[in-house]
């Protein structure tokens, strides 16, 4: 059981090493987004793919772990953290800590790809009302007037451009 709870601790760690990562990605990301810099989102999104993916292994490896510990423990409930850490009260402290860290760092991962999705939706907004600007402009008869101006229909509103 020793070695089982070493292991959940090793994973919990390499788990919180892999938040902290995506979280740096998504700062870059976000960084990249305010700069308009269509290769270095790229970048980044692919940075965060190679990190989900880590994170999607790891995931399944501490499960696996937990349902390890939770039989060896003769668990009734289900095999939550502070379930395994007050059958095993020596580990307690430091199995609850590991925890509360990974809820921190995915507290604050949320958070920012809230503030990503908001930004992403915002340039989108506006990249939409300028295709549609440009391709009214297009269609109509008249392209340009005779100051080189083009003749651009009625203001498009925030209902139209978003579709």
């Amino acid at each position: 059981m020793s070695r089982q709870l070493a292991e959940l601790e090793t994973v919990l760690l390499q788990l919180i090493a892999e938040h902290e990562k995506l979280l740096r990605q998504l700062d870059a990301q976000q960084a990249a987004m305010k700069m308009l810099d269509v290769r270095a989102i790229e970048e980044a999104a692919d940075q965060q793919e190679a990190t989900r993916l880590r994170l999607t292994a790891l995931e399944t490896r501490r499960r696996a772990i937990v349902a390890q510990l939770a039989i060896s423990l003769r668990m009734a409930g289900p095999a939550t953290m502070v379930a395994i850490a007050d059958a095993v009260p020596h580990a307690r402290a430091r199995l609850l800590e590991l925890r509360n860290r990974l809820k921190a760092v995915i507290a604050q991962i949320a958070s920012r790809t809230h503030v990503v999705s908001r930004l992403a939706g915002a340039v989108l907004g506006h990249l939409n009302t300028m295709v549609r600007l440009v391709a009214g402009a297009v269609e109509q008869a008249g392209l340009y007037t005779k100051h080189g101006v083009p003749q651009v229909s009625a203001r498009i509103g925030v209902m139209e451009a978003v579709g």
